[in-house]
């Protein structure tokens, strides 16, 4: 497998759209992955029955759709992808919760380009079943 196929990654964002997002699409766009956008629950299960994604990026903060949902609703799928949470009041207590009820990882707003990179790139990794360090926040959880 080439190095750009093994890099590539789909992901599908939900939530209510904000002008933080504007840097996801942007990040995305710039490493020559495609992220989707669903801004409900209902659009995107539609969506992941249609075109499964390596990586969910779920709003915290968005009251709709919680991201505990988001995950027992990926649960349901046949090879359900990362979960990521993103949040403005992110902290340990956030990452510990997310990262015990399985998600993948917290991502926190503001977003930093680099910390985006490495957690989805990680995400999609893990995904796919491939060895990969331990993200941050996993760490953290487990010290």
């Amino acid at each position: 497998m080439d190095a750009k196929r093994q890099s590539f990654v789909s992901a599908l964002l939900v939530g209510a759209e904000r002008e933080s997002r504007l840097l996801l699409h942007e990040i995305f766009r710039n490493a020559g992955w495609h992220l989707f956008q669903a801004p409900g629950r209902k659009r995107a299960l539609l969506y992941l029955e249609r075109r499964p994604v390596q990586v969910v990026i779920a709003d915290g903060d968005f009251s709709d759709w919680h991201w505990k949902q988001v995950w027992r609703d990926l649960q349901r799928l046949p090879h359900p992808p990362q979960l990521v949470v993103t949040s403005r009041l992110c902290d340990e207590s956030l990452w510990s919760e997310v990262l015990n009820w399985g998600g993948y990882d917290v991502l926190a707003e503001p977003f930093r380009r680099d910390e985006v990179e490495r957690v989805i790139a990680a995400a999609r990794r893990h995904f796919e079943g491939w060895p990969t360090p331990a993200p941050r926040g996993r760490a953290m959880a487990a010290s």
